[in-house]
């Protein structure tokens, strides 16, 4: 994510947060807010991968959305198969 960083305060279940105090401890993380940013980082990604399914999914769904992806797909079918051709070669 970016490099700019701003401090904010939550409340956690004192079990997590002891384990991720242990965790730093015992050098598995860099440090607590390594971890909590870590952990963060891969749950935005969780949701956005989940929310592009779903926008993908409704998308599915559209006669002019699917008409138009099949247009696509056949006028690269060409350059597709060229390009499987060549894979070889290198």
């Amino acid at each position: 994510m970016g490099s700019k960083v701003k401090n904010a305060t939550f409340s956690l279940p004192i079990e997590l947060l002891d384990k991720i105090k242990e965790y730093a401890n015992k050098n598995y993380i860099p440090s607590i807010n390594s971890g909590v940013r870590e952990a963060l980082e891969e749950y935005v990604i969780k949701i956005e991968k989940e929310r592009l399914y779903k926008e993908m999914l409704k998308a599915s769904e559209d006669p002019l959305f699917m008409k138009d992806l099949e247009e696509n797909m056949k006028l690269y079918e060409y350059a597709d198969s060229e390009t499987e051709k060549g894979e070889e070669e290198w």
